[in-house]
């Protein structure tokens, strides 16, 4: 009450040994959605995504295709238009999925998206906020499913802690630096124009 003028207690389950599945959603300002499958964010340190694949393995097809009814009918509830993701907890073994939250923006980890389908979300984006339909050629969306590519796609963050302070996240001057290359890897780097701007650099590969 001292903090927020609110004394209301939410008590939430607990699950344990969750995956944390995410399904992609694009909707246009027409009505129509679509979802570009899921991505597995399960391996995660101090509560930040580091490792994300798409699609989810080891997920039974049943939840994967409920995941997806879910996503899609939560985005018609509200109308959703542009790109989004919502997020779930999916516990395998006892056949449970929880909603966690909407993201209705652009993700990090969507590059792993746009490998399995070669839909470029970014591009797609501003075309939906431009007021084209999926179906438009310069989307090509149709009310078919995307086809999925063979494989796996993998997204891999570097992360900067202190061994010193606990291993909490930290921030420096990077003094080496041999980027990644070859077949089928792809690089996002994020690199600041002046050094006091430097808080952060991230890596992105698979």
């Amino acid at each position: 009450m001292n903090a927020f003028g609110d004394d209301t207690v939410f008590l939430e389950k607990f699950v344990e040994r969750p995956k944390h599945i995410e399904v992609q959603l694009v909707g246009d300002q027409h009505g129509n959605l679509v979802h570009l499958y899921e991505r597995d964010c399960s391996v995660q340190r101090r509560f930040q995504k580091v490792v994300e694949v798409a699609p989810a393995m080891n997920l039974p097809d049943h939840q994967r295709h409920l995941l997806y009814e879910y996503a899609l009918r939560i985005g018609r509830a509200v109308g959703y238009d542009n790109v989004g993701t919502v997020e779930f907890l999916v516990n395998p073994e006892q056949d449970r999925i929880y909603f966690i939250e909407v993201n209705p923006r652009i993700q990090v980890e969507h590059t792993v998206t746009e490998m399995i389908t070669g839909v470029d979300l970014i591009k797609t984006q501003i075309y939906i906020a431009a007021g084209y339909k999926l179906s438009d050629p310069e989307i090509g969306l149709g009310p078919d499913v995307v086809p999925l590519r063979a494989g796996f796609a993998m997204q891999c963050r570097v992360t900067t802690e202190n061994p010193e302070n606990d291993f909490k996240p930290d921030y420096g001057t990077i003094v080496a630096y041999r980027q990644a290359g070859g077949f089928g890897i792809r690089l996002d780097e994020a690199r600041c124009t002046r050094a006091w701007w430097c808080r952060h650099f991230s890596i992105r590969c698979w």
